[in-house]
């Protein structure tokens, strides 16, 4: 069993599907008995400071070649070329998403980002991704072969899920207050069913505080205010409860590279209302969701009142996501896949 290390920049505790895929493969690992060694690199990335670039670099370099390299994207996507090429472990690059395909990027920042993950990528011994889609795109556009790279769909814990819906039918949205998380697109869509009985709860940090700022605003202005609660992060007891609540998750993302938060709502037996984008209609099986164009408030709103009002279809949508959700991967399946590339590196 090879030894790895596994290098994340910032907090591994962070609250995002890609630090949760993370943290959740180190530990199981570690758990099938494997010695990984946690690096924790800044927290800048992917916009390190000089600093903090030249001290990633000489922390990777530092690393035996007996020992293979997992690599978070952020870090990957964004590392100096030239200071990658001196590591002498095998690479094993972790892809959630490639980074020029982040919602808003400037035309610069997002050529640089494109140009610096393709040519990174060129120097791994494997790609690791968390869906076909990923894979796709590496292989389409950043010119990794199809051998090298290695789906490891994240896992999903198979804890017995009671739900028991509440009265008006809550609406739940988990997902970091980030543009691309399209929370601005629910928020006009919930205007436009405001004839419609329900409540809204959105959960997830302020990743990006200005977007927070602008979205609370939104709440006022669109009159949501006794409708919609921006509950921020909340615990995992309490994220629960609105899991076992809701009677329909939805999430008006723009771009998703896996999107774990349906897997969770696939667990719990709930219709989705998202957007075909990204590898979002690979993971919700399309009896369990609706999906609508991109940006598209007006449909998105449109099935909203459609999954509220047709208790039949909701039942039904209700039970194929259930049916679904038994058949997710264990964590120890993604760490088993993982675990093979590891010794083959």
């Amino acid at each position: 069993m090879r030894p790895a290390a596994f290098a994340i920049p910032g907090d591994i505790n962070t609250v995002t599907g890609g630090y949760i895929y993370e943290r959740r493969l180190l530990e199981e690992l570690r758990a099938a008995g494997r010695d990984v060694t946690h690096i924790q690199l800044a927290a800048s990335f992917p916009d390190p400071t000089a600093q903090d670039m030249t001290e990633a670099v000489q922390a990777l370099i530092q690393l035996p070649p007996e020992r293979a390299l997992i690599l978070d994207g952020l870090v990957y996507g964004a590392i100096d070329t030239d200071g990658l090429a001196q590591v002498r472990a095998p690479i094993v690059a972790m892809i959630h998403h490639p980074l020029a395909l982040e919602t808003g990027l400037p035309e610069d920042r997002k050529a640089h980002l494109f140009v610096t993950e393709r040519d990174n990528l060129a120097l791994a011994a494997h790609v690791l991704v968390p869906s076909p889609h990923t894979a796709h795109i590496l292989a389409r556009d950043y010119a990794v072969r199809a051998d090298k790279i290695t789906v490891a769909q994240p896992g999903s814990d198979k804890a017995v899920r009671q739900t028991r819906p509440g009265t008006p039918p809550l609406i739940l949205s988990v997902g970091i207050q980030h543009p691309r998380k399209g929370h601005d697109v629910l928020l006009r869509a919930l205007a436009q069913i405001a004839d419609t009985d329900w409540r809204a709860v959105i959960v997830g940090s302020a990743h990006d505080p200005q977007h927070a700022l602008e979205l609370a605003r939104m709440v006022d202005d669109l009159k949501l205010a006794d409708r919609v609660t921006l509950a921020g992060r909340v615990s995992d007891a309490a994220l629960e409860g609105l899991y076992s609540e809701a009677s329909v998750f939805a999430l008006a993302t723009r771009y998703e590279g896996y999107g774990m938060v349906f897997d969770e709502a696939l667990s719990w037996g709930l219709p989705i209302v998202s957007c075909d984008t990204g590898a979002v209609a690979e993971t919700v099986p399309a009896g369990a969701g609706i999906l609508v164009p991109v940006d598209d408030a007006a449909a998105l709103a449109g099935s909203l009142a459609q999954v509220l009002s047709d208790a039949p279809l909701r039942a039904d949508m209700a039970a194929q996501a259930r049916k679904a959700g038994q058949t997710l991967p264990s964590w120890q399946d993604t760490a088993r896949i993982a675990g093979a590339v590891l010794n083959a590196s």
